[in-house]
């Protein structure tokens, strides 16, 4: 069943059909979370954003993406709770505990390529927020800039803008460290 017939069956009172769609997006929904700041709390955002998204299903807009407008309601309560909280997101942390499928060669492999997607996280966490968001839309979520306009809600180019500027930060950033 595709999320089209889904979000229709669900309309109707079909459950089954609306657990189709939290099945197949509650990975995403979760990943999205955390990289957006929920940290530990990520299951507790998620459930809240697949409640509210069910809630507020007669105000999808037929036609249009499924995906998209589920991971704007899970960017919504990740940003709601990461104000109230009022700290910053912990990437590191979150993306360090994900296994690669498949190891380095070797132990000194495995120690540069981890030291390094340390401090790339690092240096992303740092980001503001803005281009924080807009970077981990892009490149860890890997949505489109479209769908990451429509996540963040905000314009394709605020999208591109603030993708642009925190590709440089992190250009320079990495480019102090490899010089210093």
């Amino acid at each position: 069943m595709d999320d089209d017939e889904a979000v229709t069956r669900a309309l109707a009172g079909d459950l089954d059909a609306y657990e189709v769609l939290v099945t197949r997006y509650s990975a995403l929904a979760h990943r999205t979370a955390s990289l957006l700041g929920a940290a530990d709390e990520a299951e507790d955002v998620v459930q809240e954003a697949f409640v509210k998204a069910f809630r507020h299903l007669r105000s999808f807009r037929r036609g249009s993406a499924f995906r998209p407008w589920l991971l704007r309601i899970v960017a919504n309560e990740t940003h709601d709770l990461t104000r109230s909280r009022g700290r910053r997101s912990d990437l590191a942390v979150r993306l360090g505990r994900e296994r690669e499928p498949y190891g380095p060669e070797d132990p000194l492999s495995a120690a540069v390529d981890a030291d390094g997607r340390t401090r790339l996280l690092e240096a992303v966490r740092a980001l503001p927020e803005g281009e924080r968001e807009a970077v981990v839309c892009r490149y860890f979520l890997q949505l489109s800039e479209a769908e990451t306009a429509e996540v963040l809600g905000v314009r394709l180019g605020t999208v591109k803008s603030r993708t642009f500027r925190a590709l440089r930060r992190l250009r320079e950033e990495v480019g102090r460290e490899h010089l210093g």
